[in-house]
């Protein structure tokens, strides 16, 4: 029962990181595409891997209680977005050198007491690049997606051998259970038999 609550809960948590995910890679997609430009390579890997890993985990969350007995393909297809996410990643790794945040001298401020005088400082500007911010929240995010699906295949994986041996021990105690009633039904005619041939 634990497993299937903590893939539930992972599952939510990668829903929850790769809505934002998504919707920031959809925006860098639509600019190319207004600009009738080729949507890079690095931004079009991830945001194809992250749009088909959301659309798997919403179905793999409503559906999980009637895929229980197929957590080994969950776990197979939970493993393989855990390659692609690797390989997203990778190819998005030069925005980990990029300085998104620039700081630079602004005017003196002030700060005026009336008749007790003045405190003045140095001003600063600090300008940020929405684009490099965004491709590196991106980053982080699929980042974070690798560990939880290797942690969702691991679970799935984890139940399904569960699911495996519960049938495993059905099937035995189906076959003893049959072969008692056989034994059973057949001592039973052997019995009768014998009262009819001795009465």
């Amino acid at each position: 029962m634990w497993f299937a609550l903590f893939f539930v809960g992972w599952r939510i948590s990668q829903i929850v990181i790769l809505i934002p995910t998504v919707g920031m890679l959809a925006w860098f997609v639509d600019g190319f595409v207004e600009d009738n430009l080729l949507t890079p390579t690095y931004i079009l890997l991830l945001f194809i891997v992250s749009t088909l890993a959301l659309a798997w985990s919403f179905f793999t969350l409503f559906s999980y209680h009637r895929s229980s007995t197929n957590a080994s393909f969950v776990s197979l297809v939970d493993f393989c977005f855990v390659g692609a996410f690797i390989a997203g990643v990778y190819m998005l790794r030069h925005i980990t050198s990029a300085d998104c945040a620039r700081v630079e001298r602004d005017n003196d401020w002030v700060v005026y007491f009336g008749n007790l005088g003045s405190i003045s400082g140095p001003g600063f500007d600090i300008t940020v690049s929405k684009p490099c911010a965004m491709l590196k929240a991106c980053f982080a995010f699929g980042i974070m997606e690798i560990l939880m699906f290797f942690f969702t295949g691991v679970l799935a994986w984890m139940h399904g051998d569960k699911v495996e041996d519960r049938h495993d021990r059905r099937r035995s105690h189906s076959r003893r259970h049959s072969h008692r009633s056989g034994s059973h039904h057949s001592h039973r005619s052997r019995s009768s038999h014998h009262r009819r041939v001795y009465v």
